[in-house]
């Protein structure tokens, strides 16, 4: 971007809250794949005369999102109609929350890629119903009304965000929140978390807010980065030729990298909001947002700090340890059953036991490697029971069987080999079969003790102490 400019940027982010049923109807929420048209109902397809039924776990789903986005739980809020024709709507308005939401302001702190501290802050979020989903096909339009009354929370940001790569930042740390609450699955894919962007550029210094644009039907992260940049420098070149920035409403082409109109911007005034004569105000007393928040869990950046300051992790590890929830609950289980430098159990789980979960697509803790399992592993390395390479063996062998370590250990003979006299006399045995090697080594190729202590290895099965190996080895040659 020309240095002389900056960008404003604010999210609207449509959340599917991860619930059994619709936001007003007891049909499922998860229709991602029914066939068309076949999860709906009288209610969430508008039939006339219907009523809507708030669905109570929507809410605490809602309020753990304004908890954890520190936003100001509101303890009465309405719900309101957003009148607007669109084939996909079929009651001709959307019930969701205009000027009294449940939730007000907030904000999501966190570390960007380049290390600065961000903070994006919330205007609002509130509780609304999806609408269905439409697609062009062999020139005519189908619409399907499966998503018609998923339960959503729409969230507001303050235009505090003042790059794309910012903005991609911000939503991997929001999805990241959403499923280490339980509050979404945040597959973008599945249009479980919608980002729409509001973007305009200014002279830097400048606080007038110049006009935007809104930047619809993105689904995924990277290309709301690919978007919001390609609007901004589209932006600057309007600008630079003294053209005036219309008021569009705009969408990205992810096959061609590319932005076109999809019509003028709404205002509110478009929609006619008034309040929805069918739903009760919705009220949360002290005594159920107390339940609701019982069991509220400590936050992802919080852990991750927790790792760093008190475990002495390195900040890639802590990263990484605290990425997911059950992840991170694994590692404190193991770090507990462990003696030692916590930085190991770091190791070992970022080095091996993450590759075992991502090819399982395993839950952590739902695995035979269970934690106490890796912390005695971890041990007997430690303590020189067994090597590193059987180290690495036994965890596929406990993965694979769920049997103790140190039963497998035992059982299948894997102590390791720590008779001084009889490893001294097999290290003679493999100088005075290679005699080539040893000029070589003798003569400056110190790498070749690897070679030594691998045919050592070799012939013990892997059970020898490569230490006690690599120590003779030298003595001798030397």
């Amino acid at each position: 971007m020309s240095p002389e400019y900056e960008a404003v940027i604010g999210l609207e982010t449509h959340i599917q809250l991860k619930t059994k049923t619709k936001i007003f109807c007891s049909c499922r929420a998860d229709s991602w794949n029914d066939a068309q048209n076949s999860n709906i109902c009288p209610v969430c397809s508008g039939l006339p005369g219907v009523l809507p039924v708030l669905n109570k776990k929507a809410v605490e789903k809602g309020v753990l999102l304004a908890k954890a986005m520190n936003s100001d739980i509101q303890p009465i809020s309405f719900f309101d109609r957003k009148n607007y024709f669109y084939p996909d709507l079929p009651k001709g308005y959307q019930i969701t929350q205009y000027d009294k939401p449940f939730g007000v302001g907030g904000y999501l702190e966190f570390p960007a890629a380049n290390g600065r501290l961000t903070r994006v802050n919330i205007a609002k979020m509130h509780l609304e119903e999806d609408a269905g989903k439409t697609k062009n096909e062999r020139g005519e339009r189908l619409i399907d009304f499966n998503r018609c009354g998923v339960p959503l929370v729409e969230m507001v940001t303050q235009p505090d965000i003042r790059s794309a790569n910012d903005a991609a930042d911000y939503l991997t740390r929001l999805r990241q929140l959403l499923r280490w609450v339980g509050i979404s699955d945040a597959d973008m894919e599945k249009g479980q978390l919608r980002c729409d962007a509001n973007v305009s550029i200014r002279l830097k210094g400048e606080s007038h807010l110049n006009q935007k644009t809104e930047i619809k039907n993105v689904n995924s992260i990277e290309a709301v980065r690919s978007a919001i940049e390609a609007e901004i420098e589209r932006q600057i070149r309007e600008v630079e030729a003294g053209n005036r920035i219309e008021s569009w409403t705009l969408e990205w082409d992810d096959e061609n990298k590319s932005l076109k109109k999809m019509r003028s911007k709404e205002t509110e005034a478009d929609y006619r909001y008034f309040k929805e004569p069918d739903l009760l105000p919705l009220i949360i007393d002290k005594i159920w947002l107390s339940e609701i928040l019982a069991d509220f869990p400590e936050m992802p950046l919080d852990r991750r700090a927790r790792f760093i300051s008190e475990f002495g992790l390195l900040e890639y590890d802590a990263e990484i340890l605290s990425s997911e929830r059950r992840l991170s609950e694994y590692f404190i289980k193991t770090a507990n059953a462990y003696k030692g430098d916590l930085k190991r159990v770091a190791n070992w789980l970022t080095n091996d036991v993450l590759r075992m979960i991502k090819d399982a697509d395993a839950d952590p803790l739902s695995m035979p490697l269970k934690p106490d399992f890796l912390a005695e592993i971890i041990t007997m390395v430690d303590t020189g029971t067994i090597n590193t390479t059987i180290g690495k063996e036994l965890l596929v062998k406990v993965q694979e069987s769920g049997i103790p370590p140190a039963s497998i250990v035992e059982k299948e003979g894997l102590r390791l080999v720590n008779d001084n006299d009889m490893i001294e006399k097999m290290v003679d045995e493999i100088i005075a079969n290679n005699p080539k090697e040893v000029g070589a080594y003798q003569n400056g190729k110190l790498g070749l003790i690897g070679f030594f202590v691998g045919q050592l290895m070799k012939q013990m099965g892997g059970k020898a102490d490569a230490k006690l190996a690599k120590d003779l080895f030298e003595r001798k040659l030397n």
